[in-house]
C-alpha cells in the first residue's frame, strides 16, 4: 500500500499493490489526483442534458446541439460531420516542443469541427443526446436500443417507457428507478421481472402488487399483505391513482414506509469480490458504480462490457472495452476499443490512442488528435509513417513528462462546456464564484420570460420554467390512465436521481450478523442494512 496526497483537494489517497501493478502494466504513471478528483475532472467533459438551438457551421441550418452558440469552435450537425464533405486531417499541424501539450491541444480542439450531439444510428429521435440505435424517442439521454421512450436517462433496450432512470430491458414503465426486465411498472425502485404493479422496492418476480418491499415471486399483495384476487381488485379500487396530488402523497408515504425494511448493502446480483453499488455480473471490481458485465476494473461509473479498465466514466457497450485508463465516453456497440488512455469520445473499433478526442471507426495509433475517422499513425491530426509516428510519439511523451502533463486527463479548464453544464456539477457542485476561482468556465443561464400556463404550455412549480406536453407523451398518459405531471422534465429527473445512493462507500457492519462490508448507505441512514447472506435468508 502506498499513500499519496492529491494535487487537487488535497486529501490523502491510497494506491494498492494491485493499483501499482496495473499502472506498470499499462505503462502509465501513478495518478496525482485522488479518485474523486479524477472522476470530477472527467465528468466536467460530459454534458448530457443541456441542449441549445444554434447554427450548423457546415450547412448554415438551425440545429440542436450540446454546444451553445457562443462556444469558440465549429459545430457540425451529425449527418454533415459524418459525411465526406470535410476531412479532419486538413487541420493537421506540427507539435511545438517549446510549448505545453495541453495548450496546443486546446487550439486544435477549437479548430476541428465538433459533433452537435453525441448520437448514432437513431430514427426519429431529434431531441436526444448520448443516444444510439433508438427509434421514435424524445428527450432521452444516455440511451441505447430503445423505442418510443420519453424523458428518461440511462435507459437501454426498452420500449414505451416514460420518466425513468436506469431502466433496462423494460416496457411500459413509468417513474421508475433502477428496474430491469419489468413490464407495466409504476413508481418503483430496485426491481427485477416485476409487472402490473405500483410502488415497489427491492422486489423480484412480483405482479399485481402495491406498496410492497422485499417480496419475491408474489402476486396480489398490498403493503406486504396477501389478498385474494377479488380482494386485491376491490382494495385497489379505493385508491385514487388518477390524481397527481394523490400519487405524490402515495410516493412520499411509501418512501417512509420502505425505510423500516432491511436493505441489502448493495444493489445488484452475481458480483464476486467486488465493491461499489448498482453492480451486475462483475468480478474483481472495486469502487465501481452503475456497471454490468465487468471484470478486473476499478473506479468505473456507468459502463458495461469492460475488462481491465480503471477510471472510466460512461459507455463501454456491447462491443467490449478493455485495457483502458482515465477516459470519458469510450466504447462501441458494434466493435469495441482497446488500449485507450486519457481520451474523450473514442468509439467503434479503435485502439492504441492517447490524449485524443472524438476519434472513431477503427482508428489506431493516435496521439493528440481530434475528429479523425479510419485514421492511423497521426499526431495532432498530421499523418506520419509508422516509423515516424513511433519516434515522434516517444519524443512527445518525454516532453509531456517534463511538463508534468503525461498521466493526467485533460484539465477541467480545457473542457468545451461550462462547469455547470456538465455532470460534474451534479456530483461535485460548485458555486459560480468557486468555479471561476479554479479557472473553470461557467454558463450563465439564458432566462426566458415566463408565460402564463395554458393547456399546451405549463408552468413548473419547482423551477418556475415553462414546459410542454408533447402528443406522444399525452397519448401514453391517456392509454395508461395516468395524470400528466405538474413539474418539468428536469425537476422530475432530479427527484428520481435523489432516490439513488451516492457514489461513495462507508465501512459498516451487518445489522443482523455484524459482518463487515462497504456500502453506499451512510451510517446515519435509517434503513437496517444487511449483508448479502442475511438479506437472502430474509427474502427467500
Amino acid at each position: 500500500m502506498k499513500t499519496k496526497i492529491c494535487k487537487n483537494c488535497p486529501n490523502n489517497f491510497d494506491l494498492s499493490e494491485g493499483d501499482l501493478s496495473y499502472y506498470e502494466e499499462m505503462k502509465v504513471p501513478e495518478p496525482t489526483f485522488c479518485p474523486d478528483c479524477r472522476q470530477q475532472r472527467r465528468l466536467a467533459w460530459r454534458n448530457e442534458r443541456k441542449l441549445y438551438v444554434r447554427k450548423c457551421n457546415g450547412t448554415g441550418e438551425t440545429i440542436l446541439s450540446v454546444y451553445s452558440e457562443e462556444k469558440p469552435f465549429q459545430i457540425y450537425k451529425n449527418e454533415y460531420w459524418y459525411s465526406d464533405k470535410w476531412d479532419a486531417l486538413t487541420y493537421g499541424r506540427d507539435f511545438d516542443f517549446n510549448r505545453p501539450f495541453f495548450e496546443q491541444f486546446k487550439e486544435l480542439m477549437h479548430s476541428v469541427p465538433q459533433l452537435a450531439l453525441s448520437t448514432v444510428n437513431n430514427q426519429n429521435c431529434d431531441y436526444v443526446n448520448q443516444c444510439g440505435w433508438c427509434k421514435d424517442s424524445y428527450l432521452i439521454f444516455e440511451a441505447d436500443f430503445d423505442e418510443k421512450c420519453f424523458y428518461s436517462s440511462y435507459i437501454y433496450d426498452s420500449k414505451d417507457c416514460v420518466d425513468n432512470v436506469h431502466c433496462y430491458q423494460s416496457e411500459l414503465c413509468y417513474e421508475c428507478t433502477d428496474v430491469r426486465n419489468c413490464y407495466n411498472l409504476r413508481f418503483s425502485q430496485n426491481c427485477n421481472t416485476c409487472s402490473d404493479s405500483w410502488f415497489l422496492k427491492n422486489c423480484i418476480g412480483c405482479s399485481n402488487c402495491f406498496g410492497c418491499v422485499n417480496l419475491r415471486n408474489k402476486q396480489y399483495y398490498i403493503y406486504n399483505k396477501p389478498y385474494s384476487k377479488e380482494g386485491y381488485v376491490k382494495q385497489m379500487e379505493t385508491y385514487n391513482l388518477i390524481d397527481v396530488g394523490s400519487l405524490q402523497e402515495f410516493r412520499q408515504d411509501f418512501s417512509e414506509y420502505s425505510k423500516q425494511f432491511p436493505h441489502k448493502y448493495l444493489y445488484g446480483v452475481q458480483n464476486e469480490n467486488s465493491t461499489g453499488d448498482y453492480m451486475f455480473n462483475t468480478q474483481n471490481c472495486e469502487q465501481c458504480f452503475d456497471i454490468n458485465n465487468a471484470q478486473d476494473c476499478k473506479y468505473i461509473h456507468n459502463s458495461r462490457f469492460i475488462k481491465k479498465v480503471h477510471d472510466m466514466s460512461t459507455f463501454g457497450s456491447k462491443g467490449g472495452t478493455e485495457f483502458c485508463y482515465e477516459n470519458h465516453e469510450i466504447g462501441g456497440a458494434r466493435a469495441g476499443v482497446r488500449n485507450i488512455c486519457f481520451s474523450d469520445q473514442i468509439w467503434e473499433g479503435c485502439c492504441d490512442i492517447f490524449y485524443s478526442k472524438l476519434c472513431q471507426q477503427n482508428s489506431h495509433d493516435l496521439l493528440g488528435c481530434v475528429g479523425l475517422r479510419k485514421a492511423a499513425h497521426c499526431i495532432f491530426n498530421k499523418q506520419y509513417s509508422k516509423d515516424e509516428y513511433e519516434v515522434l510519439r516517444n519524443k512527445l511523451i518525454e516532453h509531456m513528462k517534463k511538463t508534468e502533463e503525461w498521466g493526467e486527463f485533460f484539465p477541467i479548464s480545457l473542457s468545451p462546456y461550462g462547469y455547470n453544464e456538465t455532470l460534474a456539477q451534479d456530483y461535485f457542485p460548485l458555486s459560480k464564484e468557486e468555479a471561476l476561482v479554479k479557472g473553470y468556465k461557467w454558463k450563465d443561464e439564458e432566462m426566458k420570460p415566463t408565460q402564463a400556463p395554458t393547456k399546451e404550455l405549463l408552468l413548473c412549480p419547482k423551477c418556475s420554467k415553462n414546459f410542454k406536453l408533447v402528443n406522444h407523451e399525452l397519448a401514453f398518459y391517456q392509454k395508461q390512465n395516468l395524470p400528466p405531471p405538474l413539474s418539468c422534465p428536469d425537476c422530475r429527473h432530479k427527484v428520481r436521481m435523489s432516490l439513488r445512493n451516492p457514489r461513495k462507500l462507508w465501512k459498516r457492519h451487518c445489522k443482523q450478523c455484524e459482518a463487515p462490508f462497504e456500502t453506499s448507505y451512510a451510517p446515519d441512514r435509517p434503513e437496517p442494512i444487511y449483508c448479502e447472506n442475511c438479506y437472502l435468508k430474509l427474502v427467500d
